[in-house]
């Protein structure tokens, strides 16, 4: 019997796998990395959070080593970003905001998914909470210090913060809800909380 929630887990994981991506491709091109440089940030970013997530939860092979997926949509979004990245003109900020608006994206969807992976291995919902937040932000963390950045968690910006509100939303209105509904409910959360957020700091 297929399993409807494995399918939303799985879509999640790669729409979140194609946005980290892309912000670390376009990361890349900030820092003036050539094209393979910036895919193996991309790539590294894209499966990061996850895959210390599964080391964590005794998961291995981790989750992108026997579905060629994640890497198939990582490789070819990341070329992608590199490209129209490199087209956008520099100094201007604009790179940087985009870069920045796939995170919030890729924040809210990968700690969505590490909760949901978490919850399926049966482990205390403060820990899913957790998982879902170390998910989300352990890929910026190694696309940034890969461009020798401070990544954003270590700054005040609210990024690992959100991250951890949000899960714990989901684990709290989940239980009460459609689970899809919770899932859209609480990404949109963080989703507008983090932009909110990028645009204070963009004033400032």
């Amino acid at each position: 019997m297929i399993d409807p929630l494995a399918h939303v887990v799985f879509f999640l994981t790669v729409a979140a796998t194609a946005v980290m991506a892309a912000s670390a491709a376009i990361q890349g091109v900030r820092h003036e990395l050539d094209l393979f440089g910036a895919i193996v940030i991309a790539v590294a970013a894209a499966v990061g959070g996850g895959t210390v997530r599964d080391l964590l939860l005794g998961r291995v092979p981790v989750f992108w080593i026997n579905d060629l997926t994640y890497l198939l949509t990582a490789i070819p979004v990341a070329v992608a970003a590199f490209v129209i990245g490199a087209r956008l003109p520099s100094g201007n900020g604009r790179r940087l905001r985009l870069l920045m608006q796939f995170d919030a994206v890729g924040l809210a969807l990968f700690t969505l998914v590490g909760i949901e992976v978490a919850l399926e291995m049966q482990t205390h919902p403060l820990i899913a909470v957790v998982i879902g937040c170390i998910t989300g932000t352990v890929g910026g963390m190694i696309r940034d210090i890969l461009c020798n950045v401070t990544p954003s968690v270590l700054k005040e910006d609210l990024y690992a913060t959100i991250s951890l509100i949000g899960g714990g939303v989901f684990v709290l209105v989940e239980p009460h809800m459609d689970e899809p509904v919770a899932i859209v409910v609480c990404f949109a959360l963080m989703l507008i909380a983090r932009l909110i957020v990028i645009a204070r700091f963009a004033r400032d």
